[in-house]
């Protein structure tokens, strides 16, 4: 009799999951199993030991900063019951035991009462122990997005690296950590409701072409006053940005009937949507009947232009020929 196995239902994020999951162990030097899991360090002579839980130092660059104390406890239920299965990874800095990762199972093993946990030394440096933070928090889904993009900040600046350098690093995709990064650029209040869970990282990433902060606001209240869609959203800031651009060209909507205006098609008002939402800013494309035209990318201030020159000289992508 041939036995066969179910396939899960969401092999996508299965195999995401997985691919940080071999991330995580290719930075440790881990090797897997059949089935792309780490294997026990215990069957590769990495002998583990019992530390005291008020002996082991935090992770100074956890990202997290919250976390979900009905999980922590669910989990500490888990081990009394069931003991440890995995044990956490520690280094030891000045002559003490500092968390590397497992932090969940440190705080539900301390919950749980229990005086020690099994953990395993592991030699690794102030940047791989970032690393080994971002990925581990990457696989966890009740990560905010705001504290995945201030880890990955953090990390860029302390090291003074690139997003592509990040991106190769951790074996994610560099679109990863420009998305959740771009977030940042808006104010305070928005990423306040995006840490708590009042808007979307997709609500949040609509409001980026809009350059006014008030604006801005303003429109994040209504996206919970109202319960707008992200569609919603994103329809309303194109309307908006449309009304913006009638205004700097000197068009006056109240006459538009005694104008002749050159109207728009809709494939290329839907390029310039796709810009917009790309580069986070006011994008234009006017094209000729010949097909001839201008493709206009618009900044604020000199960051922006900065952020912007960075998208478009990728090291990934061709390098552009300016023309002298």
């Amino acid at each position: 009799m041939t036995s066969t196995t179910a396939t899960p239902k969401n092999s996508a994020a299965g195999n995401k999951d997985r691919r940080l999951g071999k991330g995580l162990a290719a930075l440790l030097g881990t090797d897997f199993d059949e089935d792309g899991n780490p294997v026990d360090g215990e069957r590769h002579g990495i002998e583990s030991l019992e530390l005291k839980t008020n002996e082991i130092e935090n992770n100074p660059f956890q990202p997290r900063r919250e976390f979900n104390q009905d999980e922590i406890a669910s989990l500490a239920e888990s081990i009394k019951n069931h003991q440890q299965l995995q044990p956490i990874l520690v280094r030891i800095v000045n002559g003490k035991y500092q968390l590397i990762s497992g932090e969940r199972r440190l705080r539900a093993t301390i919950h749980a009462g229990l005086p020690t946990i099994r953990a395993e030394v592991r030699e690794a440096d102030d940047r791989l122990v970032a690393e080994l933070a971002i990925i581990e928090n990457l696989q966890r889904k009740d990560l905010s997005p705001i504290e995945k993009a201030l880890s990955f900040k953090r990390y860029i600046q302390e090291h003074k690296c690139k997003q592509d350098d990040l991106a190769r690093r951790l074996s994610i995709d560099r679109s990863t950590i420009a998305n959740l990064m771009r977030l940042l650029e808006l104010p305070q209040a928005i990423l306040d409701l995006l840490s708590a869970g009042e808007v979307t990282a997709g609500h949040a990433r609509a409001l980026l072409p809009i350059g006014d902060e008030d604006v801005q606001i303003n429109i994040a209240k209504k996206i919970m006053e109202d319960s707008w869609s992200v569609r919603a959203t994103e329809t309303h800031v194109a309307e908006l940005l449309k009304k913006e651009e009638d205004s700097e060209t000197g068009k006056k909507i109240v006459n538009v009937s005694r104008q002749k205006r050159r109207s728009i098609s809709p494939e290329v008002e839907s390029m310039q949507q796709e810009m917009r939402h790309i580069f986070g800013t006011k994008v234009e494309i006017k094209c000729s009947a010949r097909g001839k035209g201008k493709f206009t990318i618009h900044f604020s201030d000199p960051d922006e232009f900065d952020r912007l020159r960075e998208i478009l000289v990728d090291a990934t992508r061709p390098q552009l020929k300016i023309a002298g």
